[in-house]
């Protein structure tokens, strides 16, 4: 069986530019999973991404990190990389 190495980083970012940093994300294609967090430290969204998520398939996610990004002044992006 082989280990895939996960690498993980941190973005600290307003609100207003949540949409905006994950749309870059996944325009990427190395991201694994998007974990949105307040600033509390408390997850608010964990997001599977899989290679073959395209067009249609992302407006539910945008959908939910848009609702996020209204409620939320401050948050962090963690993002899990193959």
């Amino acid at each position: 069986m082989s280990e895939e190495k996960k690498n993980t980083e941190e973005f600290v970012i307003t609100g207003e530019s949540l949409i905006a940093k994950v749309k870059e994300l996944i325009a990427e294609g190395n991201v694994r999973r998007v974990i949105i967090k307040n600033s509390k430290d408390e997850t608010l969204i964990e997001l599977p991404l899989t290679i073959g998520v395209v067009g249609i398939a992302l407006a539910p996610v945008l959908a939910a990190v848009g609702a996020i990004a209204a409620l939320v002044t401050e948050c962090k992006i963690i993002v899990e990389r193959k």
